[in-house]
């Protein structure tokens, strides 16, 4: 996958105008559940989870951007793994990019400070907590996005509900590593210790590749 093929891809999404909606939606969410002064890993925990679909329907919008016949030009030029890959990773790094801002602002407005208020926490090493976990959520939602979209799934209306579903199953099925990442940000506020999700990171990252694979191989059949 080149560099070329990234270039391209983020200017379709770019151009597209459809990455307002789910950005848009995120920034709402944020605004009604994160307010100024809240303890920092229980903001950055509730940060990560609503990214989770967030990154699933930008991965389906890079996914579709292409028209049918462009499609077929870049498949043709590049290879049909290497341009659908190059769509899941733009969507991806657009999701990185979306969180890592939220991050960074959720950071800056709450409390270095446990769950009641009584232990304070560094905020440097709650912050790195918190993009860790918003990397893993970013992974497992592009792997929820991977699945959802063509070519694993062709209908538009049965894409869509599947996404929406896959990615709540992720948020609360136990075992899930978006899930795992989260908790650890939740149960270390109510503790008042830091826990970095290294382990959930992993697993994430695992379930991605998987899924990219699995749908780059599917691609390159279709």
């Amino acid at each position: 996958m080149s560099t070329a093929l990234l270039a391209y891809q983020a200017g379709l999404l770019l151009r597209s105008q459809r990455w307002l909606a789910p950005v848009v939606l995120y920034a709402a969410s944020l605004g009604i559940g994160v307010q100024g002064g809240q303890p920092v890993l229980d903001s950055l925990g509730y940060a990560a989870a609503c990214l989770l679909p967030v990154g699933a329907w930008l991965v389906r919008i890079c996914v579709s951007n292409e028209p049918p016949a462009a499609r077929s030009c870049t498949a043709a030029a590049a290879g049909p793994r290497r341009a659908h890959l190059a769509s899941l990773v733009t969507g991806f790094l657009a999701t990185v990019a979306v969180g890592t801002v939220a991050t960074a602002v959720v950071a800056l407005i709450s409390d270095s400070a446990s769950t009641d208020h009584r232990v304070k926490l560094a905020m440097p090493p709650a912050a790195w907590a918190g993009f860790l976990a918003m990397l893993g959520c970013a992974l497992v939602g592009a792997a929820v996005g991977a699945v959802t979209s063509r070519p694993v799934v062709r209908s538009t209306g049965i894409g869509v509900a599947s996404m929406l579903l896959c990615a709540l199953l992720a948020l609360v099925a136990p075992g899930s590593p978006a899930r795992a990442a989260v908790s650890a940000l939740i149960t270390g506020s109510q503790d008042g210790v830091i826990r970095v999700p290294l382990l959930p990171l992993a697993g994430a990252a695992a379930l991605a590749a998987a899924c990219a694979t699995a749908a780059c191989r599917l691609a390159s059949r279709r």
